[in-house]
Parts: C-alpha cells; sequence; structure tokens
C-alpha cells in the first residue's frame, strides 16, 4: 500500500466514524498543527482552543477532502485559516507605519541559530508583524496567498514581514540575545 492509499483509507476510516481512525488522525498531525497555533497565538490556553476547535472543523469538514493535496496540507490550511479568524475576531488590525528605517540584515547560511531564542523574540513581535512573519518565513506562504488570506494587499503583506524582520532584529539587539542566536 503507498501512502495515497494509506492516507485515503485513514480519511474513510475517518468519515465513517471509526473512533480508532480519528485518533490515529488527531495524533498524526495535532503537535505540528498546536506549534501553528503557538506560533501565531502566543496565549497557550487560546492555541490549545484553536487547536480544538480546528479539528472539529477538520472531523466536520472531512467528507469535503478532496486528495487535492496532501491531508496534512489541508489540515494546515484549516489551523491557519482558524487562528488568523480568531485573531481576528479579537480585532487584529494590520496597521500600515508610516517611517522610513534600513532594514538590517542578520542572516547567516553558515550559522545555525538558537532556535529558542528566535521563538521568544518572534513572540515579542506586534501581532500583526508576528502573524505576516510566521506565515511567509515560518509556514512558508508567499506574500500573494498571505494577502488573500489576511485580506490585506501584497505590498502590505512585503513591508509588514520586512518591519517585522527589522522590529525581530531589534528585540534580540536591545535584549543582548543577538550574539546569543547563533550556538
Amino acid at each position: 500500500m503507498n501512502i495515497k492509499e494509506t492516507d485515503s483509507t485513514l480519511i474513510n476510516n475517518c468519515i465513517s466514524g471509526n473512533r480508532s481512525a480519528q485518533e490515529l488522525l488527531y495524533n498524526t498531525y495535532s503537535k505540528a498543527m498546536y506549534n501553528i497555533c503557538r506560533r501565531m497565538i502566543i496565549n497557550d490556553e487560546e492555541a490549545q482552543d484553536v487547536l480544538q476547535n480546528s479539528f472539529i472543523d477538520i472531523f466536520t469538514k472531512l467528507k469535503m477532502f478532496k486528495f487535492e493535496s496532501t491531508p496534512g496540507a489541508w489540515i494546515k490550511r484549516i489551523v491557519v485559516n482558524n487562528c488568523i479568524n480568531h485573531l481576528r475576531s479579537r480585532k487584529l488590525i494590520i496597521k500600515e507605519l508610516n517611517f522610513d528605517y534600513e532594514i538590517a540584515d542578520c542572516h547567516d547560511d553558515d550559522i545555525e541559530l538558537n532556535v529558542t531564542v528566535i521563538y521568544n523574540a518572534i513572540g515579542l513581535l506586534p501581532e500583526g508583524y508576528r502573524v505576516v512573519f510566521n506565515l511567509y518565513a515560518v509556514e512558508g506562504y508567499d506574500h500573494g496567498e498571505i494577502s488573500e488570506i489576511l485580506n490585506i494587499s501584497e505590498s502590505t503583506s512585503k513591508s509588514q514581514y520586512s518591519r517585522a524582520k527589522s522590529k525581530l532584529y531589534d528585540i534580540l539587539r536591545t535584549s543582548g540575545n543577538l550574539n546569543n542566536i547563533y550556538s
């Protein structure tokens, strides 16, 4: 049995109400999806709530899954959309700031970054910056996709990402962690 047949069997068993299959689907994807929730929604309890609501949506909408993508990609899309909807419900407003500055380049392919320091610094970004930064840099969406998801222009997505990088650099520099991000 190949992966697509295995995925198909798992999905069909979930749709037919097989609790073991549903548990397997949940256990297979919940940790990665929780990590997405935590990157986008800093509050742990809210992230857990969004994750649980996402899996309710996933199991409810599973009949609509057409295998045009992998189950993981389909599930991720639902989780990301639910995170964004949660943030919007909290009145997320992505603001355009009217100031110019030079973006500091703190990228070096030859050095391994300390993930914990970076993760904590990302958590300090303003919500709008953090959402765009996570969607682009962590989740791999392009600016066109981000503009559709957040209902903003592509140029706003690009500027928010650029400003997020600069703000992240400033957070790391002022906290004294800029030198600690390299291990």
